[in-house]
């Protein structure tokens, strides 16, 4: 196996984060060789039951844990406070996605940690932030994505606003966390400095569409289509996405496609008239498109340089022969769970050549070990098991049980 050396080698996060949102920033943190340590409850994380479970462990939080050691704690508990704390006193970032208050009510706030850590990065992720009248509302991806206006912008052609299908503003709450925490990270190793940074997927979801905002106000809210056609299209034997920004592409594709009365057609001459009578073009993209099969349009149409793709569904996207010949996807055993697809992460190397920090920990899999590495002896730590602040680890197989 090949020894690569992480940007953040050596640093150790405290992450209390649960669900999706923080555990995807925290794992782009173990990914890079941060020694993350998921504090959870003895049931576990509450996004390991997110879809079909095996064991302790669904898709999502194999795809969002990897490379953490877990460790389950009460927090209530003696035994949980004391081995929090000592935690709390060495780590380098602090992370955590109660709703706001929590954390602080349980004694590990930011105020709290600062005063045994005074450069820690304390993050707190959460759905409307720490301030505002809807700091404390509950919430998930789905009402975030109707509070951010997402739901409009992704409208089904009647009309009606429309849900992505998996959890977009979460996925990319992570995204946004990970690259505050990495410059909060920079800040620290330079200037010796920490701060506290107040994560949300309600600004992660604007930040991911600030574009759209933007045009929404040049537009008075009535923001144009980019250009027409581009969209996706019934074929004999499944779908086609046709994308035709430029004049060019406009005039082959519709004269490849055999439909000159439209390629000729005078009213459709600019981006602007192709934009005002887009009925039209899409009436005849749905007479003429399922004349062929999609493979068929593709060989007519990609080799003219016309924008066109075969709409695919995931096991079409892992058979592809450019997926497996590019490396962008590898398969991991997860014990317990199975193999699996890891998408390999631009700026990290494939999953295959690090297999060790693929692994996503089942509940409190590493509390032994964690609980040595703070001093604990043996029978302290057996005490602390019987005790039930710190859950003992369930193997591999009884998880999968």
């Amino acid at each position: 196996m090949t020894t690569i050396k992480g940007a953040y080698d050596g640093i150790t996060v405290l992450d209390f984060t649960q669900g999706i949102a923080g555990p995807h920033a925290s794992m782009l943190l173990a990914l890079h060789g941060a020694d993350v340590i998921k504090i959870e409850p003895p049931e576990g994380d509450w996004g390991r039951a997110l879809g079909e479970l095996k064991g302790d462990h669904c898709a999502h939080s194999v795809a969002f844990n990897r490379g953490k050691r877990s460790i389950a704690l009460d927090l209530k508990s003696a035994d949980g406070i004391a081995v929090v704390k000592k935690l709390a006193a060495k780590a380098h970032v602090v992370m955590e996605s109660f709703r706001p208050g929590v954390i602080s009510r349980l004694g590990f706030g930011y105020e709290d940690v600062k005063k045994i850590n005074p450069n820690v990065i304390y993050c707190s992720v959460s759905g409307f932030g720490q301030t505002g009248p809807y700091s404390k509302r509950p919430t998930v991806d789905g009402l975030i994505q109707a509070f951010s206006g997402m739901m409009v912008m992704n409208r089904m052609p009647d009309g009606t606003p429309w849900r992505q299908g998996m959890i977009a503003v979460d996925v990319t709450t992570g995204l946004y966390t990970f690259q505050a925490l990495s410059t909060a990270l920079m800040r620290q190793f330079r200037y010796n400095e920490g701060c506290f940074i107040d994560s949300s997927l309600m600004r992660a979801a604007a930040a991911f569409q600030g574009a759209k905002l933007m045009e929404w106000v040049l537009s008075k809210g009535n923001p144009p289509v980019l250009y027409m056609p581009a969209g996706s299209f019934k074929s004999s034997n499944g779908y086609i996405m046709l994308s035709a920004m430029r004049p060019h592409h406009f005039r082959l594709l519709f004269e490849l496609i055999g439909r000159d009365d439209i390629a000729n057609d005078p009213d459709l001459q600019t981006h602007e008239n192709r934009i005002k009578n887009a009925p039209k073009i899409i009436k005849a993209l749905n007479e003429t498109m399922p004349t062929k099969t999609t493979e068929e349009w593709i060989s007519i149409l990609q080799p003219k340089d016309v924008f066109c793709e075969r709409v695919n569904n995931y096991q079409d996207y892992l058979d592809h022969p450019h997926v497996k010949e590019s490396g962008a996807i590898d398969w991991i055993e997860q014990d317990g769970f199975g193999r699996m697809p890891v998408a390999n992460i631009a700026g990290l190397p494939p999953a295959s050549e690090h297999a060790p920090q693929q692994h996503a920990p089942h509940i409190g899999e590493d509390g032994p070990d964690i609980l040595k590495e703070l001093g604990y002896g043996t029978a302290d730590i057996d005490a602390m098991f019987a005790r039930g602040g710190v859950r003992a680890p369930v193997s591999a197989v009884k998880a999968a049980d």
